[in-house]
């Protein structure tokens, strides 16, 4: 899905915004931001969510998906026409210690994708490397005009802890 040297760098753009942040973590919004705005188009993508500020393992780990889901976009989806539109939306569900955290990726409208490497290092990111990180799980869907990607997991596995 990507080069070796544009993973880098987009671990390297997690980074900077946790250097920025003091190590205290960077927001959902940020880090979509940091990692779609090098694809350009990217006021066709719709982002909403509540003011959550992640920890830096889930930065790290969400950032390099996040990067992967913009590199799939801008060769099979949305980025790579001039039709349709990605919502990136996240919320936290339930209450106490058992909170959740949500997060969706969804392509609508994009062109139909024919095959998508579906056992490639980005699938195995989205499916795997990023929802353990952070103990939790996703589900990846390639739907006929865009991918669809959800992940779940406990708020604490992705909450920057803020010293009081």
């Amino acid at each position: 899905m990507g080069t070796k040297r544009e993973r880098i760098m987009a671990l390297a753009r997690s980074h900077d915004l946790l250097v920025t942040g003091d190590w205290k973590g960077v927001s959902v919004f940020e880090l979509l931001l940091s990692q779609t705005k090098p694809f350009g188009n990217e006021e066709r993508i719709n982002m909403s969510g509540p003011s959550i500020n992640l920890n830096p393992i889930a930065v790290q780990y969400l950032g390099i998906a996040f990067h992967e889901l913009a590199t799939n976009s801008a060769k099979y989806g949305v980025l790579s026409g001039d039709e349709g539109s990605i919502s990136a939306s996240w919320e936290v569900a339930g209450s106490g210690p058992s909170r959740t955290f949500r997060l969706t990726w969804a392509e609508t409208d994009g062109p139909k994708v024919q095959t998508i490497g579906q056992s490639g290092f980005g699938s195995v990111v989205l499916k795997r490397v990023a929802p353990e990180a952070v103990g939790g799980t996703s589900n990846l869907e390639y739907g006929p005009h865009g991918i669809l990607w959800t992940l779940e997991a406990p708020f604490s596995g992705v909450e920057a802890i803020t010293a009081a």
